[in-house]
């Protein structure tokens, strides 16, 4: 048996990959578990242990982290996988790192410290690449004295965490910063474009705006896959129109306009529409150079 902590993790997507990844490195031991039985293999070969459900996650591991899709991925996992595996009060830790909606996860974390789980909302700003050399930014929310009980398994993830405020708080600052994220990287495609119908050559175009007034650390890690047409994914694109999504409905909620989000979610629909759903959201530029005056 090995001595090493045991972390659970439901979900070995692409960025929960990177976690495991992040956290064998560190020390740990993990143990986790997908829907999808290639992505439990790909878990394997990189040194972890693949469950055989979720709920065999939340029996065996008393830390585990939740990296799934949508708000109601989440929301199944912790009632059908953790709760009723290990019953009420059973002190196990929950990280939820999904990027979901403020308010339900708010509710859900109530919930889920009433029927003794502890919770921490965790979600990182960063691609998994970004992520996996260190670059992410942890956005947590819920008991500070949780975070620093866990800080540990959060540093292996995150080597730069801040505290936001309570449950929802993290996911309401993740919003944000994807809301300028997503502007940004559509106004690099947009100022791409723009340079190519001008005449002049993208690649050294790029390189002289990364050195002028307009720079934005999204010219660094995007620019160069708009620039070779390279869209493997470190960001899915459908993922960029779920969180896009979640931002309008949480503007409307309060009744303010964002014009330049609703241009921009228009922009990811038309992306998803022409097939794009699964490749790289730098391949916004492709959707640019589609719309013709």
């Amino acid at each position: 048996m090995s001595e090493k902590p045991l972390i659970g993790l439901i979900g070995v997507g692409m960025m929960g990959t990177m976690f495991a990844e992040r956290l064998l490195a560190a020390g740990f031991d993990v143990l986790g578990y997908d829907i999808v039985p290639e992505k439990n293999e790909r878990l394997r070969a990189l040194g972890g242990r693949a469950a055989a459900s979720g709920a065999e996650v939340a029996r065996r591991c008393e830390t585990i982290i939740v990296m799934v899709f949508s708000t109601e991925q989440v929301e199944d996992v912790v009632a059908n996988d953790i709760l009723q595996a290990v019953g009420p009060g059973s002190n196990k830790i929950v990280l939820c790192a999904s990027t979901v909606d403020p308010d339900r996860i708010a509710a859900l974390g109530a919930r889920a410290t009433e029927h003794g789980l502890r919770f921490l909302e965790t979600p990182v700003s960063g691609t998994s690449q970004q992520c996996r050399e260190g670059l992410g930014v942890g956005l947590i929310g819920g008991d500070p004295a949780l975070m620093n009980e866990v800080r540990p398994v959060l540093a292996a993830l995150y080597p730069r965490m801040y505290h936001i405020g309570g449950y929802g708080d993290g996911s309401r600052a993740k919003l944000a910063i994807n809301l300028i994220l997503g502007i940004n990287r559509t106004a690099l495609a947009e100022g791409l474009v723009f340079a190519e119908r001008v005449g002049l050559d993208p690649a050294t175009f790029l390189e002289v705006a990364k050195a002028s007034a307009a720079y934005s650390r999204v010219m660094d890690g995007k620019g160069p896959k708009m620039v070779r047409g390279d869209f493997s994914p470190e960001g899915h694109m459908v993922i960029s129109l779920k969180d896009a999504t979640l931002m309008c409905e949480q503007s409307r909620k309060r009744g303010q306009a964002l014009p330049l989000l609703e241009t921009y979610r228009d922009v990811l629909k038309a992306c998803i529409d022409n097939g794009q759903g699964q490749l790289d959201n730098s391949s916004v530029i492709l959707e640019i150079r589609r719309r013709r005056a």
